[in-house]
Order: structure tokens, then sequence, then C-alpha cells
């Protein structure tokens, strides 16, 4: 095991393996644990904050199914215990990222991301780590970037998806808000468009006019950003069908508040339609540059 605790900015001899020009990558703070060598062609990311009980479930059931993929796990300095590294071993997480740097999500996706073009992986599957998600799809999405889809979004709502006790301001916000205007910025119809369960092919990652790689992106940008960029760039995009299940009973597993997560989201997506979250090269011609 290879444990780091430096910028992951910084790049091992190793992580050469497909070498990226990364030079103007902004990228957060943060510590790299590799547990296990790299195995596989593609990788799954899973952004995790003090998940608990939940991301071990996950993992466990990730394991069981035993996935052709290696496993990333961006974690956003977690303290509650979930991320021990003994664990992690056990059910086959390849590396642990640590992020130490600002930022939410997109940042720890950021960091994610990074790692996995730098060992030379060709596609990325990212799925969230509180276990709402059926780990089932996994092969599926692995399917998608195999046949040469850049990028292929999770759609609960579609034939042979499904979703489970979905909140019903959650669902129609979806339906009626989000999902219609990162549609509109996409200029294709998109249904599931919150769904944290999609893939990424490396083409798509390193694009030079998509970039993911800036601080603009902190909490929730890039995803809105990603799933409209790669139609704007006209890059291969579809969406396959999947579960998202909520609990019966008690809290909602999200991190996302109901009053100021929802405004910094309709914000991002704000952003979106505007072109402000374009390089800055691209910004000139709003959301079709």
């Amino acid at each position: 095991m290879s444990r780091r605790s430096e910028p992951v900015t910084v790049t091992t001899a190793r992580e050469q393996v497909g070498s990226v020009d990364d030079a103007t990558w902004q990228l957060p703070e943060g510590e790299v644990h590799e547990l296990r060598p790299r195995r596989t062609k593609y990788c799954i990311c899973i952004p995790v904050l003090n998940e608990g009980d939940r991301i071990r479930s996950q993992l466990r059931a990730m394991r069981q199914l035993d996935v052709p993929a290696d496993i990333i796990i961006a974690d956003g300095a977690s303290d509650d215990g979930s991320m021990d590294e003994a664990f992690l071993r056990d059910q086959g997480v390849t590396t642990l990222l640590i992020k130490r740097g600002p930022g939410g999500q997109s940042a720890q996706l950021r960091m994610g991301f990074a790692y996995a073009l730098r060992q030379g992986y060709e596609g990325v599957v990212q799925i969230d780590g509180n276990n709402k998600d059926g780990v089932e799809a996994i092969t599926r999405f692995l399917e998608a970037l195999e046949s040469g889809i850049d990028y292929t979004q999770g759609n609960r709502f579609m034939a042979g998806g499904r979703e489970t006790n979905t909140p019903v301001v959650r669902l129609w916000a979806i339906r009626l808000i989000h999902a219609p205007l990162v549609s509109l910025a996409a200029r294709r119809r998109l249904h599931d468009t919150t769904n944290g369960f999609r893939a990424y092919s490396r083409r798509y990652l390193l694009h030079p006019r998509v970039q993911p790689f800036r601080d603009v992106f902190m909490t929730y940008e890039l995803n809105w950003y990603l799933s409209a960029r790669a139609s704007q760039v006209g890059l291969a995009v579809t969406e396959i069908p999947v579960t998202r299940s909520y609990p019966r009973l008690g809290a909602v597993p999200t991190k996302i508040s109901p009053v100021r997560g929802s405004l910094r989201m309709l914000w991002g997506v704000v952003l979106l339609l505007t072109g402000k979250l374009h390089p800055p090269a691209q910004r000139s011609g709003g959301p079709r540059a």
C-alpha cells in the first residue's frame, strides 16, 4: 500500500500511464491512500462524506457482485469511522482519496476524476455513496462505456428503471424544474438530471471544450455541467434504467438541505444555462458555445 499526504496534483511514476496534460488542472489539496494495485480498464468513483453504515452496506453489495471495475473513493474528510482502511481493503477498494482543501462534492469529484485519468482508466462510473442506488446497474454503465458512449445518465423514470419512496417535493422538482432546464442547456431531453449514477468516458473528461478541472466547480455544479456538456460538444450520450430507493421511514439520505441546498442547486443550473460554467475562452457564446 502507498500512503501519501500531499496535493493530489502530484504525479507518481505509475500515474504516468496514459499521460495527460494536467499542468492547468485546479484540484483540492488531499491525501492519496493506495490500498491495492490497479486491475481494470474502468473505475468507479464514489464521493462520500460521513455516510456511515450506508457506504459500508453499499461496498458490501458491490463486493458480492464482484463488479469488474476498480473502486476509488473520493472522501470529503469523513470523521465517522466509515473510511477505515482495513474495512475498505476487505471490500476490494483500490484507492481512498481524502480531500483536505475547500469545496464540496464537485471538488471531491475533480480529485477523483483527475486521479483516475492519471492512472490511465478509460472511463469512470460515478455513484453516490449513500446506498440509494441499485449497484447491479454498474455493469450496464460499463457496457455503455465499452460501446463508445461518452456520457451515460442513469434514469429511474424510464422503462426498466424504478424509483421508490422518492420525496414528493423532490420528485416534482426533478421532473418540472431541474430536468427541463438542464435539458434546455444540453439541447436534448434528459430525464433524471439530479441522479448521481452516471458514467463518463476518458475522451469526455479530457475534451478541450469541457475542462472539468476548474475551481468554478465546488458544490454540485460539476454534476449539472457534465450532464449537459457532452451533447453540447457533440459527444455520444445515452440514458439507461437504474433503481433509486429512499428509506420509507427516517431521515432522507442526502447532503442537499431543503432550502439552502436547493437554492444552490438552482443557481448552478442558472450558471449552466448562461454559459458561465464553460471554459473561459468559450463563454461568450453562452450555452451553445
